[in-house]
């Protein structure tokens, strides 16, 4: 049998590693033939490699993973590998073989190798069965988990363990007990898939996570938040203020 192939097309280099360096341990015998940062890239690197497998990120400059997918059905199993689980209805009508969320899990990833593997009438029904995980994930429109980059890993953070977020310099400050990491996501992006009734939008560069709030102190017409075992204060600016008038 001849060695599988594949490309890996996504615009973020990190995660274009990440996924290279799971398939690697988990699936040696795969050859990464390519890998490219944009739609153009791929459909190049599909041209000139003719991969049995591609690896596409849905939203990339140019042309999009979804408008690759159009362009080989028939010729290469499709895999999608995207941060917008929104898209998991169309990805199936490319005839993709899987979907995946990033950052990829290796017990995730482990399924979709099987997937890839396997050539026998039951892998419709597989696939049917993750298209409906993914339909039912839509309904749920309230961001639970954070992709975020610890040194050279990436991770998945849960929001309730976010003590508030802070817009400065092109980049939000995540805060947690641990430390702070940097994500590329907006305030407006945030506070869009963010439990309105726990996080609280105090100032035009900070949300709140209002259950580590430990303390509305006021002065001199200021308004500061002491937060829970974390040694930060936060400002609340005036148009905020009556949020925390029973505290």
């Amino acid at each position: 049998m001849n060695q599988l192939k594949a490309i890996i097309a996504d615009d973020e280099a990190s995660l274009r590693l990440h996924l290279k360096r799971l398939l690697e341990k988990l699936w040696p015998e795969l050859e990464i033939c390519a890998l490219a940062e944009n739609g153009q890239q791929a459909m190049d690197a599909i041209e000139i490699h003719e991969p049995d497998i591609a690896f596409l990120d849905i939203r990339m400059p140019g042309i999009s993973g979804m408008d690759v997918a159009k362009q080989v059905v028939g010729k290469t199993h499709v895999v999608f590998v995207t941060a917008y689980d929104q898209y998991a209805v169309d990805a199936f009508s490319y005839h993709a073989v899987d979907y995946l969320l990033k950052p990829v899990s290796e017990h995730r990833l482990l399924e979709t190798i099987q997937r890839l593997k396997n050539e026998n009438n039951t892998q419709h029904q597989s696939l049917e069965a993750v298209l409906q995980q993914f339909t039912e994930k839509q309904t749920v429109s309230t961001l639970k988990w954070l992709r975020i980059m610890d040194g050279e890993d990436i991770r998945l953070l849960h929001v309730d363990d976010v003590a508030y977020f802070k817009f400065e310099h092109k980049y939000t400050t995540v805060r947690t007990k641990d430390g702070s990491y940097l994500i590329r996501k907006s305030l407006k992006e945030l506070e869009e898939g963010l439990d309105s009734e726990l996080f609280w939008r105090i100032h035009r560069n900070t949300i709140v996570n209002v259950s580590w709030v430990n303390h509305a102190s006021e002065s001199d017409a200021a308004l500061t938040l002491t937060l829970k075992n974390i040694p930060d204060e936060l400002s609340v600016s005036r148009a905020n203020k009556h949020l925390f008038k029973q505290m």
